[in-house]
Protein backbone atom coordinates (compact mmCIF):
# COMPACT_ATOMS: atom_id res chain seq x y z
CA UNK A 1 0.00 0.00 0.00
CA UNK A 2 1.37 3.42 -1.00
CA UNK A 3 1.29 6.09 1.68
CA UNK A 4 -1.07 9.00 1.15
CA UNK A 5 0.52 12.21 -0.08
CA UNK A 6 -0.18 14.60 2.76
CA UNK A 7 0.04 18.37 2.63
CA UNK A 8 -2.21 21.00 4.23
CA UNK A 9 -2.78 22.55 0.81
CA UNK A 10 -4.38 19.33 -0.47
CA UNK A 11 -7.63 18.15 1.08
CA UNK A 12 -10.32 15.86 -0.23
CA UNK A 13 -13.80 17.38 -0.36
CA UNK A 14 -16.28 16.19 2.26
CA UNK A 15 -18.35 13.12 1.36
CA UNK A 16 -21.56 15.13 1.27
CA UNK A 17 -21.56 18.56 -0.37
CA UNK A 18 -23.63 20.51 -2.85
CA UNK A 19 -22.68 19.53 -6.39
CA UNK A 20 -20.71 22.66 -7.26
CA UNK A 21 -18.67 22.60 -4.06
CA UNK A 22 -17.91 18.92 -4.70
CA UNK A 23 -16.77 19.55 -8.29
CA UNK A 24 -14.69 22.60 -7.37
CA UNK A 25 -13.21 20.76 -4.39
CA UNK A 26 -12.07 17.81 -6.48
CA UNK A 27 -10.65 20.08 -9.17
CA UNK A 28 -8.61 21.98 -6.56
CA UNK A 29 -7.50 18.67 -5.02
CA UNK A 30 -6.12 17.53 -8.37
CA UNK A 31 -4.53 20.88 -9.21
CA UNK A 32 -2.69 20.74 -5.90
CA UNK A 33 -1.68 17.13 -6.47
CA UNK A 34 0.08 18.06 -9.71
CA UNK A 35 1.89 20.90 -7.97
CA UNK A 36 3.03 18.62 -5.13
CA UNK A 37 4.34 16.04 -7.60
CA UNK A 38 6.67 18.74 -9.00
CA UNK A 39 7.93 20.15 -5.70
CA UNK A 40 11.31 19.23 -4.28
CA UNK A 41 12.89 18.59 -7.66
CA UNK A 42 15.46 20.60 -9.54
CA UNK A 43 14.92 21.92 -13.04
CA UNK A 44 16.63 19.00 -14.75
CA UNK A 45 14.53 16.47 -12.80
CA UNK A 46 11.27 18.22 -13.71
CA UNK A 47 12.30 18.25 -17.39
CA UNK A 48 13.42 14.60 -17.38
CA UNK A 49 11.51 12.29 -19.72
CA UNK A 50 12.20 8.96 -18.01
CA UNK A 51 10.06 6.89 -20.38
CA UNK A 52 11.91 6.64 -23.68
CA UNK A 53 8.78 6.26 -25.79
CA UNK A 54 7.00 9.23 -24.22
CA UNK A 55 7.31 13.01 -24.41
CA UNK A 56 5.96 13.35 -20.85
CA UNK A 57 7.86 15.15 -18.12
CA UNK A 58 6.57 16.81 -14.97
CA UNK A 59 7.43 20.24 -16.38
CA UNK A 60 5.68 19.39 -19.63
CA UNK A 61 2.56 18.23 -17.76
CA UNK A 62 2.31 21.60 -16.00
CA UNK A 63 2.56 23.39 -19.34
CA UNK A 64 -0.01 21.01 -20.84
CA UNK A 65 -2.44 21.62 -17.99
CA UNK A 66 -2.02 25.39 -18.33
CA UNK A 67 -3.12 25.01 -21.96
CA UNK A 68 -6.02 22.75 -20.92
CA UNK A 69 -7.21 25.24 -18.27
CA UNK A 70 -7.04 28.04 -20.85
CA UNK A 71 -8.86 26.02 -23.47
CA UNK A 72 -11.83 24.89 -21.40
CA UNK A 73 -12.46 27.91 -19.23
CA UNK A 74 -11.42 30.78 -21.48
CA UNK A 75 -11.90 29.55 -25.05
CA UNK A 76 -14.90 27.28 -24.46
CA UNK A 77 -16.75 28.75 -21.47
CA UNK A 78 -16.05 32.44 -22.11
CA UNK A 79 -15.33 32.28 -25.85
CA UNK A 80 -12.64 34.91 -25.30
CA UNK A 81 -10.38 33.79 -28.15
CA UNK A 82 -7.32 33.43 -25.89
CA UNK A 83 -4.31 32.38 -27.94
CA UNK A 84 -2.31 29.31 -26.92
CA UNK A 85 0.58 29.86 -24.52
CA UNK A 86 3.00 27.29 -25.99
CA UNK A 87 0.84 25.05 -28.12
CA UNK A 88 1.43 25.22 -31.87
CA UNK A 89 -1.35 23.44 -33.81
CA UNK A 90 1.18 22.55 -36.50
CA UNK A 91 3.36 20.65 -34.00
CA UNK A 92 1.83 17.77 -32.05
CA UNK A 93 2.41 17.99 -28.28
CA UNK A 94 4.29 21.27 -28.70
CA UNK A 95 3.52 22.32 -25.12
CA UNK A 96 5.36 19.22 -23.87
CA UNK A 97 8.63 19.65 -25.76
CA UNK A 98 11.14 21.04 -26.30
CA UNK A 99 11.84 22.22 -22.78
CA UNK A 100 15.52 23.11 -23.19
CA UNK A 101 14.92 26.84 -22.76
CA UNK A 102 11.75 26.53 -20.65
CA UNK A 103 11.79 28.50 -17.42
CA UNK A 104 10.13 26.61 -14.54
CA UNK A 105 9.21 29.69 -12.53
CA UNK A 106 7.67 31.41 -15.54
CA UNK A 107 5.82 28.28 -16.65
CA UNK A 108 4.56 27.55 -13.14
CA UNK A 109 3.35 31.16 -12.90
CA UNK A 110 1.56 30.75 -16.25
CA UNK A 111 -0.19 27.60 -14.98
CA UNK A 112 -1.15 29.33 -11.73
CA UNK A 113 -2.48 32.31 -13.71
CA UNK A 114 -4.58 30.00 -15.89
CA UNK A 115 -5.98 28.28 -12.79
CA UNK A 116 -6.89 31.70 -11.37
CA UNK A 117 -8.44 32.75 -14.69
CA UNK A 118 -10.45 29.52 -14.73
CA UNK A 119 -11.79 30.19 -11.23
CA UNK A 120 -12.74 33.73 -12.28
CA UNK A 121 -14.37 32.52 -15.50
CA UNK A 122 -16.56 30.07 -13.60
CA UNK A 123 -17.32 32.28 -10.59
CA UNK A 124 -20.45 33.96 -11.93
CA UNK A 125 -21.69 30.98 -13.95
CA UNK A 126 -24.12 28.25 -12.95
CA UNK A 127 -23.32 24.63 -13.62
CA UNK A 128 -25.90 24.71 -16.42
CA UNK A 129 -24.39 27.78 -18.13
CA UNK A 130 -22.84 26.84 -21.43
CA UNK A 131 -19.97 27.82 -23.63
CA UNK A 132 -19.46 26.41 -27.10
CA UNK A 133 -17.07 23.67 -28.18
CA UNK A 134 -16.87 22.74 -31.83
CA UNK A 135 -20.26 24.32 -32.45
CA UNK A 136 -21.99 22.45 -29.63
CA UNK A 137 -23.13 23.78 -26.24
CA UNK A 138 -20.88 22.68 -23.38
CA UNK A 139 -21.98 23.19 -19.76
CA UNK A 140 -19.78 24.30 -16.91
CA UNK A 141 -20.80 21.04 -15.20
CA UNK A 142 -19.31 19.09 -18.13
CA UNK A 143 -16.17 21.24 -18.07
CA UNK A 144 -15.63 20.66 -14.34
CA UNK A 145 -16.15 16.91 -14.75
CA UNK A 146 -13.78 16.78 -17.69
CA UNK A 147 -11.12 18.82 -15.89
CA UNK A 148 -11.24 16.47 -12.90
CA UNK A 149 -10.80 13.53 -15.26
CA UNK A 150 -8.00 15.27 -17.15
CA UNK A 151 -6.07 16.07 -13.97
CA UNK A 152 -6.69 12.62 -12.47
CA UNK A 153 -5.33 10.94 -15.61
CA UNK A 154 -2.28 13.17 -15.80
CA UNK A 155 -1.67 12.93 -12.06
CA UNK A 156 -1.37 9.18 -12.62
CA UNK A 157 1.28 9.96 -15.20
CA UNK A 158 2.92 12.33 -12.70
CA UNK A 159 3.00 9.55 -10.08
CA UNK A 160 4.94 7.31 -12.45
CA UNK A 161 7.24 10.09 -13.67
CA UNK A 162 8.08 11.19 -10.13
CA UNK A 163 8.82 7.65 -9.01
CA UNK A 164 11.10 7.11 -12.02
CA UNK A 165 12.86 10.44 -11.48
CA UNK A 166 13.65 10.18 -7.76
CA UNK A 167 11.85 7.18 -6.26
CA UNK A 168 9.18 9.22 -4.47
CA UNK A 169 5.78 7.60 -4.22
CA UNK A 170 2.50 8.74 -2.76
CA UNK A 171 -1.08 8.93 -3.90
Amino acid sequence: MVDELTDPRRTEPAFVLPEREMLEGWLEFHRTTLLLKCEGLDDAQRKTRPIASSLLSLHGLVRHMAEVERNWFRRVLLDDGAAPIWYDPAVEDSELVPLDDADWDADLSAWEAECAAARAAAADKTLDDCGVRRGEPCSLRWIYTHMIEEYARHNGHADILRELVDGSVGA
